[in-house]
């Protein structure tokens, strides 16, 4: 099988990885098509590019587009972007000056618990400033024994619904399938198995994607069971999307899939990275 991981991250968003640290890994580890897809940002991906190119591994410029669709937060995927593209840049820009709002909110909250010290704590994470998200706020209330991992830190304090959770307006789908579209790049819907949506929901989801421009579904994720590849397999080929297989890697010790240990897509998808492995 032709091993690809086409979703992971470094330390430019949430990852605990440099991107040549991540692109070494993802070798290492039998990787023979990778993309680093951070948050919001296509800062990392110069130095991958210098990382692959000692290695035998080759990497697509991607990244990973924080999305608002009907009060539900979504990521679209876009892989073989051109990062010097002006409206991708603007888009993602104005994207993370919202993650700034949306930290300081976090904050708050935590301040009103009792909690303090997290805008230091979660800073001490996050190698890029621009790019504070919920996974650093969770690093830090496990290290301070708050909690006991980062799932537990979702579950009580910053998932929906929790004291911590701060809802915030993103992109709009349209707009993010646009700027990756607009770049050269190919749009794929991240993980669809964790949005919280029901049948109907989720094939208005699909069908808006597709009519924007979207074509392809991240079938097999790190996040995803076996029936949820399977659910959205069969979702892909009712709507004509190609399949995309990724890990959503962030880190040795937290991610639930490692780079480069992917099962196979299921039978009868036309995989993505057809576009890319020539």
């Amino acid at each position: 099988m032709f091993n690809v991981d086409l979703h992971s991250h470094s330390t430019f968003s949430d990852g605990t990885l440099t991107p040549g640290e991540l692109v070494a890994r993802a070798a290492q580890r039998g990787v023979a098509l990778l993309a680093l897809t951070d948050h919001d940002d296509t800062g990392g991906l110069e130095a991958a590019r210098a990382a692959a190119a000692e290695h035998p591994i080759r990497l697509i410029d991607g990244v990973e587009i924080s999305v608002t669709w009907h009060g539900q937060t979504l990521h679209v995927v876009g892989l073989g972007v051109d990062p010097s593209n002006a409206a991708l840049q603007s888009g993602l820009a104005a994207t993370r000056g919202g993650r700034v709002d949306r930290a300081g909110k976090i904050i708050a909250a935590f301040e009103a618990l009792g909690i303090t010290g997290s805008r230091d704590g979660a800073q001490q994470f996050a190698s890029n400033p621009r790019l504070i998200g919920r996974t650093h706020f969770a690093r830090f209330l496990v290290r301070q024994g708050v909690v006991k991992d980062i799932k537990t830190a979702f579950k009580r304090f910053l998932g929906g619904g929790q004291p911590c959770y701060v809802p915030h307006q993103w992109a709009t789908l349209g707009a993010a399938v646009s700027w990756i579209n607009g770049s050269g790049g190919t749009a794929v819907l991240a993980h669809p198995g964790r949005y919280p949506l029901d049948t109907a929901q989720m094939r208005a989801l699909l069908a808006e994607f597709r009519d924007l421009g979207g074509t392809a579904l991240e079938v097999v994720s790190g996040s995803h069971r076996p029936h949820h590849s399977a659910a959205f397999a069969a979702h892909a080929r009712q709507f004509g999307f190609a399949a995309s297989a990724g890990s959503d890697f962030h880190s040795p010790q937290e991610s639930y899939h490692d780079l480069g240990s992917l099962p196979a897509l299921p039978p009868g998808c036309v995989p993505v990275w057809e576009r890319f492995s020539h």
